[in-house]
């Protein structure tokens, strides 16, 4: 298995934290309907989708 990167927790507990903080972040983004908006909304699923990809690496 691949090493994880580094500012990403080795439990899934901080690992969960992290997503939601960040899915909760694209939402506050796809809320606010204008173009810097829309970028956070960008951005913050793009980290979304990063710490999806880690957090289904870790062990439990």
């Amino acid at each position: 298995m691949p090493a994880l990167a580094l500012p990403y927790p080795r439990n899934r507990r901080d690992g969960a934290r992290l997503l939601s903080t960040a899915l909760v972040i694209t939402s506050i983004g796809l809320i606010a309907h204008n173009p810097v908006g829309w970028s956070v909304a960008g951005l913050g699923g793009l980290v979304s989708l990063y710490c999806w990809s880690c957090y289904r690496r870790l062990e439990r």
